[in-house]
Parts: structure tokens; sequence; C-alpha cells
């Protein structure tokens, strides 16, 4: 017995057709055929058309007879593809009238928003063909990937340590001893690393489809070819990037992702997906069709009174993400990379943009972030935003969260910055910080688990860059040193670039591990740029957006050179890691069994800080209660920081009978001594004093005498 809904009821040319589905959007395999759906609400005709892979004309053009619109959605049901073999476009008709909104162009052919692979950037870096009708293809995806019963791993946020990489970049140098560098795979061949590392966390900087040859140009500074090597100019949000897989060429980039993520998730680290709905790859008025420009531009994006693009994303235009159209697309998208996916988290790009309404005013309560937050399918999923767009709007401790949102935390970061390269005034924020920020979340009740802290990110110098340059370099890019940040809260040390002095040297390495300190001691979530660890470094770039060679990829001899800095970064995550008091997400209310307070703030005297403004001599002590951390004590920690430029005594805090105050770490100590194996911790000479060197960090945990 056949099902009714499996028959043709209309014909054209060679093609049984009958009307479609309206949901889901996009291409679905259907019994018999393939469901096509497109929304429009502005077009006045569709047209659905077929080529063969690669193949540079159609082979097909089957119009959407006016009975298959329904509501303001073309839907139709195409028997007898061969789907494995197919890319599909549309055709939109409709008027062309800019100072209303309205883009149409009937000889254009678009790409489906909802396009689960994208073909025509197969291989990265492969010059494409400038006259392709339809350069970036959509492709239909059959799922029948072996899951053999993954699943996220839901672990706290809290709990992570985050490491943030660039897919190509992590693998592509020569150094790196991968089978395929630069891809989805070779980063399966570095788990034993990152394992090693400590990590729990990736987070992916965008590896949904974009072009990479957007906005391509030779340098002026050097000859070689610029290109959008970061990606965050999407083409398709639903599909991953065909050029960071090995097998993109064979058009399996989607299986290739998929067995990374389960082969992570084996190995118990969860993957983040840095999204960036804020804009698109079609730019501004002089930008190219792809997609959403000729489906319906009035609806996709927001635009003056004169049909212009607003551009609070520094980059065109912008989404229109609290129409209701866009905002199901992007639920719909979040909702597919963590069911098909299964994605553990996302990281919004510009997130604040999504909070803008249809005029690009801030809203008080934005439905697309209150719709991602009560969401049911993305109820576990790790919500992150960057609380700020280029449009002026900075929301860092006020982002609308409802309790499930956290936030980058750029106060952190700079106040760090301020603090390590002894800035007058830096000991309240820097208090703050390690605190878990409450002076931003507190007041909503977020606690720290709102707080993810960084030092580093792809966008800014690396942290050897940090200790190494007082101003940028970016010459590289060809915009006369004008792009990138300019004030970095950087300090060299002592000489710009690169030295052979053996005391600047040593400096650097001290401010990396004082800096590394810092971030995995401090309360909210850690985040590490990948490289950090071995000291890679830009050459003083801090806007690296364009560089698709060694100033970009990380150099694998590095971690052997700066093995220490590896080592650091290693035990200081393994500290964190044992000690749950550094991982309290509310610090302020939490009690324990000792009568010392869960948080106390000392300086060279005990119990009493200096926070004077010419001060720079800090002292924080946890008590972690014995009951949480399945101890029959209490446990102390106690991190004491000197900024200055002279060698302080701290005077230590007495402990309860029994407990003597052990060295973990001396980043004023050459290594071995510099750090020790978490449970392997020297008992300090002097239980009265401790002298902490010039810009140096010490931290002591208080246990039982040997």
């Amino acid at each position: 017995m056949h099902r009714i809904d499996s028959h043709p009821t209309h014909k054209h040319a060679k093609f049984d057709l009958r009307v479609g589905k309206p949901l889901p959007f996009g291409a679905t395999i259907v019994p018999g055929g393939v469901n096509f759906s497109v929304f429009s609400r502005h077009a006045a005709s569709c047209e659905l058309v077929l080529f063969r892979k690669h193949e540079p004309q159609p082979y097909a053009v089957i119009p959407f007879p006016d009975e298959f619109r329904i509501g303001n959605v073309f839907t139709m049901v195409v028997f007898d593809l061969d789907y494995e073999e197919l890319e599909y476009g549309f055709r939109m008709d409709g008027p062309f009238r800019p100072q209303e909104g309205h883009r149409f162009d009937k000889t254009k052919i678009l790409m489906d928003p909802y396009a689960k692979a994208i073909g025509g950037r197969d291989v990265w870096g492969k010059i494409p063909d400038w006259n392709n009708v339809y350069p970036h293809r959509a492709r239909i995806v059959y799922d029948d990937f072996d899951w053999e019963g993954d699943h996220p791993l839901e672990n706290p946020i809290e709990d992570l340590i985050i490491y943030e990489m660039h897919v190509r970049g992590f693998t592509r140098h020569p150094s790196s001893g991968v089978k395929h560098p630069g891809t989805f795979a070779s980063i399966r061949e570095k788990i034993p690393y990152l394992k090693n590392l400590g990590v729990n966390c990736v987070e992916l900087m965008p590896i949904h489809e974009f072009d990479e040859f957007e906005n391509s140009r030779i340098s002026p500074v050097n000859g070689e070819r610029l290109m959008n090597y970061w990606g965050y100019s999407n083409v398709g949000f639903f599909a991953p990037k065909a050029g960071f897989a090995a097998t993109g060429k064979f058009g399996m980039q989607v299986d290739e992702v998929k067995a990374l993520i389960k082969e992570l998730h084996k190995n118990g680290i969860e993957v983040i997906l840095d999204v960036v709905f804020n804009h698109t790859a079609e730019g501004n008025e002089r930008g190219p069709y792809i997609s959403y420009r000729g489906i319906d531009n009035k609806t996709y994006y927001i635009l003056t009174p004169e049909g212009y693009y607003y551009n609070f994303s520094g980059c065109g235009n912008t989404l229109n993400c609290n129409n209701p159209i866009v905002r199901n697309m992007i639920l719909d998208c979040l909702r597919y990379w963590a069911a098909d996916y299964h994605v553990d988290g996302f990281r919004f790009d510009l997130a604040s943009i999504l909070g803008r309404d249809q005029n690009g005013a801030p809203m008080h309560s934005p439905p697309l972030l209150e719709t991602l937050a009560f969401d049911p399918i993305l109820g576990k999923c790790k919500l992150i935003a960057e609380a700020w767009d280029a449009g002026g709007l900075y929301q860092v401790g006020s982002f609308p969260s409802w309790g499930r949102w956290a936030e980058w935390n750029g106060k952190f970061r700079d106040d760090v910055r301020k603090f390590l390269k002894g800035d007058e005034g830096a000991l309240g924020g820097m208090a703050q910080r390690l605190q878990g920020s409450p002076d931003l979340y507190q007041s909503e009740n977020r606690g720290s688990r709102a707080s993810i802290n960084f030092i580093t990110a792809h966008d800014g110098f690396t942290l050897m860059d940090l200790v190494s340059y007082n101003g940028k370099h970016n010459e590289a890019n060809g915009e006369n040193n004008s792009d990138g940040g300019s004030d970095n809260l950087s300090w060299n040390c002592g000489w710009e670039g690169p030295s052979t002095d053996e005391g600047v040297r040593r400096l650097r390495a001290k401010q990396i591990k004082n800096a590394a300190a810092l971030l995995l001691a401090s309360h909210g979530t850690p985040m590490i740029l990948a490289g950090d660890e071995m000291g890679n470094t830009q050459g003083g770039n801090n806007n690296a957006y364009c560089q698709d060679n060694e100033l970009s990829w990380i150099d694998w001899r590095l971690l052997k050179e700066n093995d220490e800095l590896f080592q650091f970064f290693r035990k200081m995550i393994a500290f964190r890691k044992e000690h749950p008091a550094l991982r309290c997400i509310d610090l302020l209310n939490r009690g324990n069994s000792s009568g010392y307070p869960c948080l106390s703030w000392h300086g060279q005297k005990a119990w009493n800080c200096d926070w004077s403004a010419e001060s720079r001599c800090l002292a924080m002590m946890l008590c972690e209660s014995g009951a949480l951390a399945g101890r029959p004590n209490d446990m102390f920690l106690y991190v004491a920081m000197n900024m200055h430029w002279d060698m302080h005594g701290f005077e230590l805090p007495v402990l309860p009978g029994g407990l003597a105050w052990h060295v973990f770490a001396n980043t004023d100590m050459r290594p071995p001594h510099d750090i020790w194996e978490v449970g392997q911790e020297k008992a300090a000479e002097n239980q009265g004093e401790f002298l902490v060197g010039p810009r140096s960090i010490v931290l002591l945990t208080g246990k039982p005498r040997t």
C-alpha cells in the first residue's frame, strides 16, 4: 500500500512534483523525493534551480506553481532526484526598490539559508572561478552517521577550562606533525596533547561555511595574499566549512566534524562553537548576492529609512535578529547543531547586536535572547555572549541573562593586564576579578559562572606578544598599521619585539606565568588562547584576521623551546581541578567549618591589605571546606601577588594547629622550582613570612604537616 502523499500531482518537463510541506525549511529527503521549502514574504515568484555537482550550468529550472505557495512559503516535492549528486538554489522575482528595502534580482541564483552543506569552496585557498553563476551551492545531507551512543557532556560551566582555537591555525604549521594539517581530522590527532595540558573544552573559531577569498588582496608589504582567515563572515549558518575538512573535496565535511566531536567527547572534552549571527558575507549595498539579500532583503537585514544597511557589526550589514523569521532561523540553526552535531555550547560574536530591535535600538528584554535562554532543546547548552558590538553598545555585566547567559568578561582582561604591568590603582579591580567579578554579576545573583575570564583571545595580542610589544605591529595587513586596537595595556619588558637579552627573556617568561596563575586562580571560567601555553607569537600583530601563514599558525617547535611555560600551564590547570574553592560559583555566601572566612584579603601584613593607588601588593586567602572537597579537614589556599619592581615580604596568616603552608608555585624561581606537581608541594621554610620576588606570584596551600 502506497502513501497518498508519495504520489506526484504535477509535472514539469521530466520532473514529477507535488505540493510540499512548508516545515522544516530547506531541503529534506522524503519518501520518493526531496521536499524544498523557502520563505519569502515579498517575492512574487520562485524557481528551483538544479545542478549536478561541480557542473557550471544548471540542468533544470523548475518554477514553483502558484498553488505550491503556502502563506509566504514556496514548497515543493520533486521526485526521483539523485540527491547525492545534486546542488540546488533558488531564483526569486520581485520588486527592486532599494529605498523600500527590496533588492530582488531574478537573474541571481540564491543559496538556501537552511543548506546543511555548501559546495563551491571545497578546498581551502583554491582560486575560485570568478565567473561562476552560482559560487556557493546548497547541497543535501543524508544523515547516516553512527554516534555510538555519544551525547553532549553537560559538565558544569564552572568546571571548564576553555581552549580557544582556530581549526586551520592549530595544526597548519609544518611542525604540527599531523597527516592532514589545518583540518578537523588533524585536531583528533592532537587530542592526547589537549588531555595532557588538561583543558576539557575547546572553543572553535567559526567553522560555518565562509569564503576565504572575501576581500582577498595582495599585501603591498610582502606580496602575500591576504585572506578572510578568521571566518567571521558567514555564507551559511547550518553548514560546516568544507575547506577545513580533509575530506571536504569529497563532500564529507559533515561526517568529519561529527567524528571530531565524538572523539573529543570520548576524551572528556566539550565543544563550543563560535557563532556569528550578527551579519552575513553579503556586505553593504555594493556586496554580492549570495542568499538573504535576494530572498527577502527587508526581512533579513536592519535597514535605514532610506533602505541602506545599518552597520552595527562593522562588516557592512546587520542581521535583523529580532524579526520573528530571522529569530526562528537562528533558533533552528542552534537546535540543529545541538541535536545533530552534539555541540555542547555556543559563543555568540558581537552578541549585543542580538538585542537590537528592527530599528537598531537596544531592547530591554530581547525576544531572541529570551527564547534561546528558555529553549528546551538548548536547555543544557552553554550560552556565552561577547557582550558588546561595533555600534558602541557595551553590556559586560548587564547582558540580558535570565540566569542562563555567561559573558566574555572584557573587564577581567583589562584589569588583569593593568595589574600585570604594574599600573597604579589596579588593586581594587584585580580583587574583583579574582573573586568572580561580584561587582558585575552578584546583583543579579548570576554568580561567577556568568564570567568567562580571559587575558588573551584571537582578537588582540597573544600572551607572548602582550609581554613583548608596547604597540601593535600590523603592517603586514596592508592597512598602514591603522587596523586593530591601539590600547592594548601591554608592556614589552624593556625591549620592543624579540630579544636576546637574558634578563628581558626571563622577565617575559615570569610575566606569562603570572598571567597564567591569575587566570587559573580566579573565580569564573578560564579561557586560554591556543598556543599561549607554549609562547606562540604573531610578531606583534594584534589583528591577524587576514594572515593565513606562519604569522597565525601555531609553531609546535615552541613546545620544546618553551617547555617551562607549558609545564606551568599544565600544573596550574591540574591545581585548579584539584581545588573546588577555585570553582565555587557563590564564594561570598559559602560556609565552612574552620571558623575562617571563605575569602579574605591580605597584603604585606596578614589581614591588612593596603588598597591605596600606590600599592602593588595583594594577597588572597581561600578556605576550602573539607566536606565540599571530600577531605577530612579544611584546606587553605593563599595567593601572594607582588607586581612591584622590588621584593616584598608577606606576613602569612596563622593556620589552625596541625596545618602548615606549602609552596605550590613561585614565579620568581627558575624551573623546576617554579611550580610543583599537585600533591608534591614543598613546606615553606618560614611559616611566618614569605619573601615574594619582584613582579612575582606565589601560591601556597595550607595542609597537614608531613
